[in-house]
């Protein structure tokens, strides 16, 4: 899912265009063309809706083929941010 995260650098507002490769309630793994210092205050916005939420990098980036492996938290838990169903909490899968 296509997102863009702002940032502050130096004093200025910086947009960086990124996508998710996991979503969950209380964040994303976004791939990102430059890494992001660990602990970074980010604005997420999912370009899809246009909705924005606070959140932090949690660790440092890793570099993959695609980019740097960014994870972020949402400051606080946003079930309908990515306008997708999450299965309940006490789902299981199947037993065979």
């Amino acid at each position: 899912m296509p997102v863009t995260l702002e940032l502050a650098e130096n004093g200025q507002t910086v947009k960086v265009a990124a996508h998710t490769v996991a979503v969950n309630i209380h964040g994303a793994m976004v791939v990102c063309p430059r890494p992001l210092d660990s602990q970074a205050q980010v604005t997420v916005t999912n370009d899809r809706t246009h909705q924005q939420t606070g959140a932090r990098v949690t660790r440092a980036p890793r570099e993959s083929s695609e980019g740097y492996l960014i994870p972020v938290e949402f400051t606080s838990p946003s079930p309908n941010f990515w306008q997708i169903s999450f299965p309940p909490a006490n789902w299981k899968a199947p037993e065979n």
